[in-house]
């Protein structure tokens, strides 16, 4: 990993179906600069793609769909029952994808960036790049049922892709911030109005200090 990114910086995460686009987009709303590690791995996987040639490289033809994409599907049943293309995959991607955020970082406006990271927790390497951490949280049994009717991924998947992040406790216990995403998008506009104030006065404060050094 380079070192902290420009300007004030949050990184957003949360496990898989507790919502952390919902709530991303809230803040985009009000002005934050997005950067979804998610969508850039879409990016570098869609047809025409800089990604393809090594997947194609590594794992063979199939692991492209017809339209030129990456079979996601395909890429996700091989990643998760060996250990080793799952390595395989990550060391093409992970590279590009950390190129790709400084990039955007490097083009941010809005007061203060948001990076959001699915396996931010996991990886280690954020918690010195970003001026805080924010947690989505829900309970277990909500991110399962909100994964199946989304994807509709039997329930063994979705479990076994949870199996593979930290789990609830440790990323809540990594957290500056959470928000609760267990009901409707109406009980998010407070929690995140309340965050973006607060980033907005710790991004002037951050700026203030930069200039008086």
């Amino acid at each position: 990993m380079s070192p902290t990114f420009p300007g004030f910086s949050v990184g957003l995460t949360g496990g898989i179906g507790s919502g952390k686009s919902t709530v991303a987009n809230l803040f985009a709303e009000r002005g934050a600069t997005l950067v979804d590690t998610d969508q850039i791995a879409h990016q570098l996987t869609a047809p025409g793609g800089i990604a393809l040639g090594p997947i194609v490289a590594a794992f063979g033809a199939d692991s492209l769909q017809t339209d030129g994409a990456m079979n996601r599907a395909l890429m996700r049943e091989r990643v998760f029952s060996n250990p080793l293309a799952k390595k395989q995959l990550e060391a093409i991607l992970h590279p590009l994808i950390r190129s790709e955020v400084d990039r955007a970082a490097q083009q941010a406006h809005g007061p203060y960036t948001m990076f959001v990271v699915p396996l931010l927790v996991e990886s280690g390497q954020w918690k010195s790049r970003v001026g805080r951490i924010l947690v989505v949280d829900c309970a277990e049994a909500l991110q399962v049922a909100r994964v199946m009717q989304r994807s509709g991924l039997p329930v063994q998947q979705v479990h076994a892709i949870m199996a593979s992040q930290v789990t609830r406790a440790q990323r809540c216990a990594a957290a500056d911030d959470v928000i609760l995403n267990d009901t409707d998008a109406d009980a998010l506009v407070p929690q995140v109005d309340r965050l973006h104030a607060l980033y907005c006065t710790l991004a002037g404060q951050a700026a203030n200090q930069k200039s008086n050094l």
